[in-house]
């Protein structure tokens, strides 16, 4: 059977019991029409890049399964018609990724504050002086700007 990867986000005002049961129901049309889901990981509410609907926010819910073609078509109905989802999106992927999705592992490293492979920076004591810069005048020694054009 094909492998699909469905993104959902829900609005941003509903409780996260209503986002399990959005999730539940997701995973209840899929496994009554012969599929299987694999793994489901809910993100979160997160910012959005732009305003969708009236929302800057959004839960988002990530469902991995195995189904045959028609699945795909009546779930995407189905999330359709729900009032409560913004967006969603279903894509046919060769593999499902193994582990947390890239989105846990990040939220993984920020709440542990992990900065990668960029180690220790110092106190930036290592610059030196600024040598190709001047001294700045005080704001008072300023004379005023005449250089502008009449207009």
């Amino acid at each position: 059977m094909p492998l699909y990867e469905h993104v959902f986000i829900a609005r941003q005002d509903l409780a996260q019991a209503q986002v399990d049961a959005l999730a539940q129901t997701a995973t209840d049309i899929i496994e009554s029409n012969g599929g299987k889901v694999v793994k489901t990981e809910t993100w979160g509410l997160r910012s959005m890049a732009y305003r969708i609907a009236k929302n800057r926010k959004g839960h988002y819910v990530a469902l991995d399964f195995e189904a045959p073609a028609g699945v795909t078509a009546e779930l995407e109905r189905q999330t359709q018609i729900n009032e409560d989802v913004i967006r969603y999106m279903t894509i046919r992927v060769d593999e499902h990724e193994a582990g947390p999705s890239a989105m846990m592992r990040r939220n993984e490293r920020s709440e542990r504050g992990d900065r990668g492979d960029r180690g220790d920076r110092g106190d930036r004591g290592d610059r030196g002086p600024r040598g190709d810069r001047g001294d700045r005048p005080d704001r008072g020694d300023r004379a005023p700007r005449t250089d502008f054009a009449d207009a």
